[in-house]
């Protein structure tokens, strides 16, 4: 049996452990906050599906964009994020979509989390 808890990993090392539901991203106001002035109040929000076990990203019509491994995402439309992809807020926030994977199997515990060097 495996568990897997999702996190977003700012290239300082901060980790922001994604929840199995909608978070909105920005400056105000928001489950996941970021201190940039590149970044809207509501800029962008990221959304669990349950039934893909995936996390989608949506660009909510920010001035600065949202980036997906240095590609700007359409407004409005929701990407699939990939193990180790590369996020973008604006123009200077970068964060890792990570995984943190829990492997349970004759009562051991194994954790792994991949990062990625920016």
């Amino acid at each position: 049996m495996s568990l897997t808890s999702w996190f977003l990993v700012s290239s300082g090392g901060t980790r922001h452990r994604l929840p199995r539901e909608m978070i909105f991203v920005g400056r105000e106001d928001c489950e996941l906050m970021l201190q940039s002035r590149s970044v809207d109040k509501q800029h962008a929000v990221i959304n669990y599906d349950a039934s893909a076990d995936e996390h989608l990203v949506k660009d909510l019509g920010s001035l600065n964009g949202t980036f997906v491994n240095d590609v700007r995402i359409p407004e409005q439309t929701y990407i699939t994020l990939k193990l180790e992809d590369k996020l973008r807020f604006g123009y200077d926030i970068l964060i890792l979509f990570c995984a943190f994977i829990k492997f349970i199997q004759k009562s051991l515990l194994w954790c792994t989390l991949t990062f990625l060097e920016t």
